[in-house]
């Protein structure tokens, strides 16, 4: 049996634009991974303002209730 023909490796036309795709494919995942990234880190600082609201809020809720609590039982 004999063994067949290994040729050297070629570049040519569509490999090159095949590869070329690759990489831009390759950026655009990489730039939408860093503005996901970005979008999670600015709903989590959105998250605490919320928080932070609805605490302030209670908060004030509680105060005045227990103020009323104080001006009718002195």
């Amino acid at each position: 049996m004999s063994e067949r023909p290994r040729f050297d490796g070629f570049e040519c036309a569509p490999g090159l634009r095949l590869e070329a795709h690759e990489r831009v494919a390759g950026l655009q995942i990489a730039g939408l991974t860093d503005r996901l990234e970005r979008i999670e880190a600015l709903i989590e600082r959105l998250e605490r303002r919320l928080w932070l609201t609805v605490y302030g809020v209670v908060a004030t809720v509680l105060a005045q209730a227990f103020e009323g609590l104080l001006r009718v039982a002195p």
